[in-house]
Parts: C-alpha cells; sequence; structure tokens
C-alpha cells in the first residue's frame, strides 16, 4: 500500500519519497504545490509509482480523505520553519500548519485504523537546553524551547504522545538533527536554508564562504534521515515513542566546507573563520553551537548508522547537483 507524506514537496519530504520509490514502494505526496520538476522527472525513473496531490493543510476534509487511503503508513512533515521576522508577522499561522494542520492529521489517521504515523519534529525542540547539557537524550534532557517554531514542534510531540495513549495509537515522533543534501531547496517556508547549502552557493559565485565559528554539530545528511525514518516507519515493533535522528557525534561544519572547497577544484581556504572585525557570511541558525543528540534508542531499536561522514557527503552531493537522478541509495 501506499506511503502518504503530507508536506511531500518539501526538502525532508523529498529524501524520504525518493528511497520509497527506489524500494519500489507506492507514495502520495499531499503539499500545497507538486514537487520541482527536476524531482518529479528524477522520481519517474524509480520502480515506484507516484501520486500527487496538491491542497492546502487548512483544508481538514481533503486532508482528511487523503489519509483515509493511506492506512499503511502517513509522515506528517508539513511545517513553517520561520525567523523571528515571520514569527512577528504570521504567528498564527506558523500555529495552523505546524500544530493545527497535525492535529487534524492525527484525528484523521485514527478514524481511518492507520497502522503507523510519523511526525517529524526537530532538534530545536530541545531549545536553550541545546547548550546546557553534554547531550541530549530524548525523555531525559529538560527541553526550553523559545522560538514558535520549536514551540509548536514540542507542542506536536506533546499532542501525539499524549493521544497515542489516550487512542491506543501507533504515533511516533522524531527529532530530526541539523539536516542538508540533496532536495534541499527554497520552498518560502524556510526563512535560512542550511549553512552547507549557503557554502556551496557562495563558493559557486566565486566569493569566500565565512563563518562566525566552527560550527560544531551533528549536522545531518538527509540521505541518512530519510534511511531512518523509514527504519522507524518499517519496524514491527518500538519501544519508544519519540527518536533522535542524528549521526551520533559532532562534527565541524568549517571543515565540511574546506572538503566541499576541494572538490570544486578550490583553495580550502576559500571556507575560513570571519577575522575580527569581519561580518560572517554564513549563517548558522544559532548563536552557539547545539550539543549532539543521543542515538541510542534510535540505533537498537532499527539498527540504523549514518552511511555518510564529510567526504562521502561532500562527494554525494557534488554528484547528485550534477545529475539529480544520482541516487546514493
Amino acid at each position: 500500500m501506499a506511503i502518504l507524506i503530507i508536506g511531500g514537496s518539501g526538502f525532508i519530504g523529498l529524501n524520504l519519497t525518493e528511497q520509497l520509490l527506489a524500494a519500489g514502494r507506492d507514495v502520495t505526496i499531499f503539499d500545497r504545490a507538486a514537487p520541482p520538476q527536476a524531482a518529479q522527472d528524477a522520481f519517474a525513473a524509480l520502480p515506484g509509482r507516484l501520486v500527487i496531490e496538491t491542497g492546502e493543510i487548512g483544508d481538514t476534509a481533503r486532508l482528511s480523505a487523503c489519509v483515509a487511503r493511506h492506512t499503511d503508513g502517513v509522515i506528517y512533515g508539513a511545517a513553517i520553519t520561520a525567523g523571528p521576522q515571520r514569527e512577528a508577522r504570521d504567528a498564527s499561522m506558523i500555529l495552523a500548519v505546524n500544530l493545527g494542520g497535525l492535529v487534524a492529521c492525527l484525528e484523521a489517521a485514527h478514524e481511518a485504523g492507520v497502522r503507523r504515523v510519523i511526525n517529524l519534529s526537530s532538534a530545536t525542540a530541545y531549545g536553550a537546553a541545546g547548550t546546557r547539557h553534554a547531550h541530549l537524550i530524548e525523555d531525559e534532557t529538560p527541553e526550553d524551547p523559545r522560538a514558535l517554531y520549536p514551540i509548536t514542534k514540542f507542542a506536536g510531540e506533546r499532542f501525539c504522545a499524549r493521544l497515542a495513549e489516550l487512542w491506543g495509537a501507533d504515533i511516533r515522533s522524531v527529532r530530526l538533527s541539523g539536516v542538508f543534501g540533496p532536495w534541499e531547496y527554497d520552498t518560502g517556508l524556510r526563512d535560512t536554508l542550511s549553512p552547507q547549502w549557503q557554502i556551496l552557493k557562495a563558493l559557486e559565485a566565486g566569493e569566500s564562504a565565512i563563518l562566525p565559528r566552527e560550527g560544531y554539530r551533528d549536522w545531518l545528511y538527509s540521505r541518512d534521515a530519510a534511511r531512518a525514518v523509514i527504519a522507524l516507519l518499517d519496524a514491527p515493533d518500538l519501544a519508544h515513542q519519540l527518536y533522535n535522528i542524528a549521526p551520533g557525534a559532532p562534527s565541524a561544519l568549517l571543515d565540511w566546507g574546506r572538503v566541499a572547497a576541494r572538490a570544486m577544484d578550490l583553495p580550502e581556504t576559500r571556507c575560513r573563520l570571519a577575522q575580527t572585525g569581519e561580518t560572517a557570511t554564513i549563517d548558522l541558525h544559532m548563536p552557539r553551537d547545539r550539543a549532539p543528540m543521543d542515538i541510542t534508542r534510535l540505533a537498537a531499536d532499527t539498527g540504523f548508522t549514518p552511511a555518510f561522514d564529510d567526504a562521502g557527503s561532500v562527494s554525494d552531493l557534488m554528484a547528485w547537483r550534477e545529475n539529480p537522478g544520482h541516487a546514493a541509495l
């Protein structure tokens, strides 16, 4: 049966769609817009069958009807990743998409008897706690979200856990670390794209990628993120309601940028730290580096291990940028 991905035209949704189709599975995307044509062309060559349904997340009747046709599995990934300006301007819309749409999806899934729902949450749900602890562990590290995106993500997790308990339903949430990789593009719903994307754009434009600091974080390649989510979707038994998805250890963004520069036949110094008085050109999304997320329970329940290190992700991403049909699966 087909898997439904709500928000499937977005960055993570496209990676999930690609891997499911490559495995010969059928996928339905529900989103406000169809995927980019390059993605549609690449996916057409894969063995699985893709159906695209366009609609607004606020159209509850249409959303519910779509969910009812996909009882094998639903992944909820619709979200507005807002910066401060959008927070101040569109608070009600952020709430409606990030939380209201999720709850509508859960209610529809419960009514239809969907086998399992996966809610795509974010490491940002840890909030300010991410800089106060050495490791971030599900159900142990106290969360402290401050901005609207992480607040809605944390609230969504709580809704999932409570409704799963009330209904006896199989609803799981995953906290994705900082994701980068194939199929990242400006959807209009992410105010700042990944630092890796910013670095590549700067290098391609003949500019230096200037970082405010080395950027130690557990950066997660999008193909690994999709592998982990699908493993959780398919696992026959899961012991937990919430899972961190990350590579398991931090690495320096500066190192990744230098590997990328060398791969583009550029001096590695084209990716560098800002000098005294110099303004950085790469936005790391956080004023301080977040601690790495523990993935013990993910590994125990699915056997997940990351497939890509810095060199592997740079090589794969460069190949994909040359040919979006390239799939290292």
